[in-house]
């Protein structure tokens, strides 16, 4: 799946000569073809699973490609390194299969790159629906800024607390989903590898650093995870303190992001409603509370160091 900054909010990495983008919460939206005005997008979070698109499209054809190899599933499931139940899920569209799988897969039935060029929308389908174009925003941004209210956003999870977290949605989710969203929020994170590297700015609220979702040592576990993202010369973590009494955010999470082409979007999901702010003065409105509470939160260093010692109070 989140970014919001510009204006104040954009202060700290203007200041270093580039401008990072708004796009609310961390987990849903829509990209627009081209930047339009007015009223924002919306997009619903579909409860249809993803054997349907592109899943079952490139399952089709992964089986068209293995028949005319001559492979039966559990010969071709032993040379890309999956036993034939998994083959028969991919061919079927019931699961997604990871990018590597299907570098291997396109080699071992001398394919000559046809499965390869599936690979980019076999990755987008991974992700649910409504959080699919987010998700591509997400991963060619220059920049981003996450205001993280209810939990770690999730470029941040580790994978335990991902998946804890999806075993907590309601309605439940079966085990095939709930890896499948684990492994697709892994994938995400990624971009901590992209060169040039973006500009990735996280205010977190305190009580989200105290909810043991998924249990104590899962907590302690993501706040490691925290203080190693944390010491990236890229990204700036920041809490906001329950003490305080102003905050300028109290609406809920939101995302501000930065496209390479200097567009500027604002990210919001709310109960699996998810909306793609393009309007200026909606974008303007969200970098200002953004820039708002990064004035408010403590600073990086101060923050590693609230976050330090939260690890050591048990």
């Amino acid at each position: 799946m989140g970014r919001a900054e510009t204006g104040a909010a954009m202060r700290a990495h203007t200041d270093v000569g580039q401008a990072v983008v708004v796009m609310a919460l961390d987990e849903a939206g829509t990209e627009p073809e081209a930047e339009v005005g007015g009223a924002p997008q919306t997009g619903k979070r579909s409860e249809s699973r993803p054997e349907n698109g592109v899943a079952v499209a490139f399952g089709r054809q992964l089986k068209l490609l293995r028949v005319r190899a001559g492979l039966d599933r559990t010969e071709f499931g032993k040379r890309v390194g999956y036993s034939a139940q998994s083959i028969a899920s991919f061919e079927q569209g019931r699961r997604i299969p990871q990018p590597a799988f299907i570098d291997d897969a396109d080699a071992a039935v001398d394919a000559g790159g046809l499965l390869l060029t599936l690979k980019d929308e076999v990755v987008r389908a991974q992700y649910p629906a409504f959080f699919r174009d987010a998700a591509r925003l997400e991963a060619k941004a220059a920049g981003l800024c996450v205001y993280g209210l209810y939990a770690i956003p999730g470029l941040l999870q580790t994978a335990d607390y991902a998946r804890a977290g999806f075993e907590l949605e309601r309605p439940l989710l079966d085990e095939v989903d709930i890896e499948q969203g684990v492994a697709a929020r892994m994938a995400r994170q990624e971009i901590y590898d992209r060169r040039p590297a973006p500009l990735l700015s996280f205010v977190i609220d305190e009580s989200v650093l105290r909810r043991p979702i998924g249990g104590w040592p899962i907590l302690y576990a993501q706040l490691e995870q925290l203080l190693r993202i944390g010491s990236k010369r890229n990204v700036e973590i920041q809490v906001m303190p329950l003490d305080r009494e102003d905050h300028g955010a109290l609406g809920g999470p939101f995302t501000l992001i930065e496209t390479v082409q200097g567009q500027r979007l604002a990210y919001a999901e709310v109960q699996g409603d998810s909306r793609l702010y393009t309007s200026r003065d909606m974008v303007r409105e969200l970098e200002a509370r953004y820039g708002i509470i990064r004035s408010q939160a403590l600073t990086p260093r101060e923050s590693m160091e609230f976050i330090a010692k939260l690890l050591g109070e048990r």
